[in-house]
């Protein structure tokens, strides 16, 4: 009723892959097969969502402990296991975090590398690091991730955005509500000037009536730039 056609499903991929680069876990790839396929039946697009910050067992991708490689095969598993249906999309990694923006897009660059050699076309959805803000990607992330790499030309930039004071979305009150309205225009200028496509996968807020103003600012803008914006999950 709210117009929300779009699940983002979050799982851990220690969970799923209890070894880089080994097989999946039967059980926890079941698990994740259930889900989808409830959420699907329901008529709603899902987003496969390793939730994990850009790290495995409590290490950074492409440090020596977890290659790119290894994060590029946990794709090409998921990617061969979900492929080519078009109410499923792929979002590599939730909020990558305090690793820097080059190091990520090689990651990012490999995993969706592997999932096109798989021969899935699915929407791939591509966060920077800083928690991928909305409020920080031109300085954190904008010209480096430009450097994205799609053979299939089928993605677009994750961002979040969350309306209280320092924009992580744990408080109740939104004393900075305008500036995240703020945030996501100046995404939608950036988006249009690049020629690229954005997605807003994380943005929330408290009942006071300041928030619901806030929230329904923020759904406006991103409903009314459908040219930029594939959409969003609240």
């Amino acid at each position: 009723g709210k117009g929300m056609s779009t699940i983002r499903l979050p799982f851990l991929w220690e969970r799923l892959q209890p070894k880089l680069e080994g097989a999946f876990y039967p059980d926890e790839l079941a698990r994740l097969n259930s889900a989808v396929d409830m959420i699907r039946a329901a008529g709603l697009i899902v987003i496969l969502d390793p939730h994990n910050y850009a790290d495995y067992d409590g290490k950074q991708i492409g440090s020596p402990a977890v290659s790119h490689q290894a994060f590029a095969d946990l794709w090409k598993q998921l990617a061969a296991a979900f492929a080519n249906r078009p109410d499923i999309a792929f979002g590599l990694m939730n909020e990558p975090h305090d690793l820097a923006a080059t190091s990520w897009l090689k990651s990012a660059n490999a995993a969706i590398s592997a999932i096109r050699e798989t021969g899935a076309s699915n929407l791939v959805l591509v966060p920077g690091t800083n928690w991928t803000g909305a409020h920080s990607w031109q300085a954190s992330n904008g010209p480096v991730m430009l450097g994205v790499r799609d053979p299939g030309n089928n993605y677009a930039f994750e961002v979040h955005q969350y309306l209280d004071s320092n924009f992580s979305g744990t408080h109740a009150s939104c004393p900075r509500a305008d500036d995240a309205n703020k945030a996501i225009a100046d995404m939608t200028r950036w988006l249009r000037d690049n020629d690229q496509r954005g997605f807003l996968g994380e943005f929330g807020a408290g009942g006071s009536v300041e928030c619901l103003v806030g929230l329904a600012e923020m759904v406006d803008q991103v409903n009314a730039a459908k040219d930029v914006w594939t959409g969003w999950t609240y």
